[in-house]
């Protein structure tokens, strides 16, 4: 049985993994959960932990898998898949169709090269190849595509470099949402998308990066984060 505070924890952490596909910050479970330090949240995940409800990757910083809920919080239809998955990336492409991965439904969709989580690279258009990605995570429906993460800008975001983020296409995003964003036509980054009056705010999870600032005709949504593929 867990304790209020481990099960609001759990709570505020799938949520979040369910809307943006990456677990939060520690801050942000700290704020969430109105407790004055972090050795709190700490002591709370490995309960979390230790009572199989989450998994900690180890090597990884802050990234977190849940493995079950409980009877309380799980959906009444289906069954819970983490958002994070693992898998061996196809070394050749292959046609676009539904098909289970393991007891999962899977939907192939192409990984458009590499996004930048640091320093914006060229903008990427290129079908590299195809990758299996979990019908689950693009249940809101519309076009979806794949890119591998070049990069640590957004570490404390769950999102390690070579890791392959999965993006629902759309050019609207809400502040705080992950984005690829397009800075004048000609970068293509990952960044959080924050609007500020007339202006772009991009803002990396690693205090090493600093946030950048672009008058919001130089910044084009191109998509949301809904979901992360690591491959071991």
């Amino acid at each position: 049985m867990l304790t209020k505070k481990q099960l609001d924890l759990l709570d505020f952490i799938n949520k979040r993994v369910q809307r943006d596909g990456v677990p939060p910050s520690f801050d942000e479970m700290k704020e969430a959960l109105d407790l004055r330090s972090k050795s709190g949240i700490h002591r709370l995940i490995t309960a979390l932990e230790e009572r199989g409800f989450i998994r900690r990757l180890a090597h990884r910083a802050r990234a977190i898998e849940i493995v079950k809920l409980p009877d309380s919080m799980a959906p009444k239809s289906g069954g819970f898949t983490p958002k994070i998955i693992d898998g061996d990336r196809p070394d050749t492409p292959r046609p676009a169709a539904a098909r289970p991965v393991g007891h999962v439904s899977a939907q192939e969709v192409p990984v458009m090269g590499r996004i930048a989580a640091g320093v914006p690279i060229a903008a990427i258009s290129e079908v590299s190849h195809n990758v299996a990605v979990p019908t689950s995570m693009m249940r809101d429906g519309g076009e979806h595509y794949a890119l591998e993460v070049k990069g640590d800008s957004m570490i404390e975001a769950g999102i390690n470099n070579g890791d392959v983020v999965v993006i629902r296409e759309t050019q609207t995003a809400e502040n705080g949402d992950i984005v690829v964003a397009l800075i004048e036509d000609q970068e293509a980054t990952l960044k959080r998308f924050f609007r500020r009056g007339n202006a772009i705010a991009l803002e990396a999870a690693n205090p090493a990066y600093e946030t950048r600032v672009f008058p919001d005709d130089q910044v084009k949504v191109q998509g949301r984060l809904v979901g992360l593929i690591r491959t071991y």
